[in-house]
C-alpha cells in the first residue's frame, strides 16, 4: 500500500480558478473545444487562451510545442489547473522528448484516453495524484448529465473537496462481490498495458485497478487482459472498476461478449469487481475518478467507490 504521505495532491480549485487548456495528444475540433469551455464557465472557472500549435500528421503539434505547452502551464503563476481538450494517440511523445526530474508546483490535471500514458508517468515518476475525467471536447462539450457528457457532482467533489470523502455511484453490476480498501490507479487499458517494459511501468500492488476502453472487439480485451496477467499486474490488486466498454460488440452473434471475457478471466482473482462503471470512454454522463487516493470499493449490487480522503488540499 502507498503510504499517504509520499501521495502530492494539488491546491483545490474554487470559484474563479484558471484553467490552461492543453493538447497533448490528438486535434479536436473548435466548437466542441468552445463548447467544453463554455461548460467550463457555467461551473464557474475560467479558462485562459491557448496557446498556438502547428498540427503535424495526427498530432496537435510538435512534441516539442506539445511538451512546451504542458511545461508552460505548469509553470504559469495564474494557472490552477490543466485540462486537455482531446485524447487521440501523442501524449507518450511529451516523455519522449523529456520532462524535468523535478516539475514545478503540482496543479490539477483533469484528462482520460490518452491522457492515461501522462496521469501513470507523473503517479510512478512524481507520486502525484490526477483526475481521469472529462475534457473540453470529450465530455464537458455536451454538459452537465447529458449522453456522452460529464457528471457534475463527481468532477466538483474531486476537484473542489479538502475534507472527508464522498461516494461515487458506479451504476454497474458486481461481478464478484465484496469490499476493499485501495488506492485508486489505471485508465485506458491499451494505454496502462503499454507501459509494461518503460522506466512508469505502472505498479499496481494494492490498487483497486480502473479498466476502460472503447472499439476493441472482446478477444482483443481478452488479449490485453491475459498480458497484464502475465505480466503480474493482477497479482496483488485489490479491486477492480471497468468500463462499459463502447463499440465493442461481439463481431458474430453469440459469440462471448467483453462481459464474458472480463468474468471468466478477472473474477478467478477472487477480488470485489464492478463492470459497466460509465468512466472514461462511454455514452452516459462520464465520473471524474480521482486517481492516487485511497478509497473503498464495495461491489454490491451497482456497486460504488467510497473516496476516503480529498484529492486536494486547502
Amino acid at each position: 500500500m502507498i503510504a499517504a504521505a509520499s501521495v502530492q495532491k494539488p491546491k483545490a480549485l474554487s470559484r474563479g480558478s484558471r484553467f490552461a487548456v492543453i493538447a497533448p495528444a490528438s486535434p479536436a475540433k473548435e466548437d466542441r473545444i468552445l463548447a467544453g469551455k463554455t461548460a467550463l464557465e457555467k461551473l464557474g472557472f475560467s479558462v485562459a487562451p491557448q496557446r498556438e500549435l502547428h498540427a503535424e500528421s495526427y498530432f496537435t503539434g510538435s512534441a516539442s510545442e506539445r511538451r512546451d505547452e504542458f511545461l508552460a502551464a505548469l509553470n504559469d503563476p495564474d494557472v490552477d489547473a490543466l485540462i486537455a481538450t482531446r485524447g487521440g494517440f501523442g501524449s507518450v511523445y511529451l516523455l519522449e522528448e523529456g520532462l524535468p526530474a523535478n516539475l514545478p508546483k503540482i496543479k490539477p490535471l483533469v484528462g482520460f484516453s490518452d491522457l492515461t500514458t501522462l496521469q501513470i508517468y507523473l503517479w510512478q515518476k512524481h507520486r502525484w495524484a490526477t483526475f481521469y475525467g472529462p475534457m473540453l471536447a470529450a465530455g464537458l462539450d455536451y454538459g452537465a448529465g447529458a449522453p456522452c457528457g460529464y457528471d457534475e457532482s463527481s468532477f466538483r467533489n474531486a476537484l473542489t473537496k479538502t475534507f472527508g470523502g464522498w461516494t461515487i455511484p458506479l451504476q454497474g453490476e458486481s461481478l464478484h462481490s465484496g469490499s476493499v480498501e485501495g488506492v485508486l490507479l489505471g485508465g485506458a487499458m491499451t494505454l496502462l498495458e503499454a507501459t509494461i517494459g518503460t522506466s512508469w511501468e505502472l505498479d499496481t500492488d494494492g490498487a483497486i485497478l480502473v479498466l476502460e476502453d472503447r472499439a476493441m472487439k472482446p478477444y482483443q480485451i481478452d488479449r490485453v487482459l491475459m498480458h497484464l496477467k502475465h505480466a503480474g499486474k493482477l497479482s496483488k490488486i485489490r479491486g477492480i472498476v471497468l468500463g462499459d466498454f463502447p463499440e465493442c460488440d461481439p463481431p458474430v452473434a453469440g459469440s462471448p461478449s467483453v462481459r464474458d471475457v472480463c468474468a471468466r478471466i478477472l473474477a478467478p482473482l477472487g477480488v470485489p469487481i464492478v463492470f459497466g462503471a460509465p468512466v472514461g470512454h462511454t455514452a452516459r454522463p462520464m465520473l471524474t475518478i480521482p486517481l492516487g487516493v485511497r478509497s473503498r470499493l464495495v461491489a454490491e449490487g451497482q456497486g460504488q467507490l467510497e473516496i476516503l480522503e480529498p484529492a486536494v488540499i486547502a
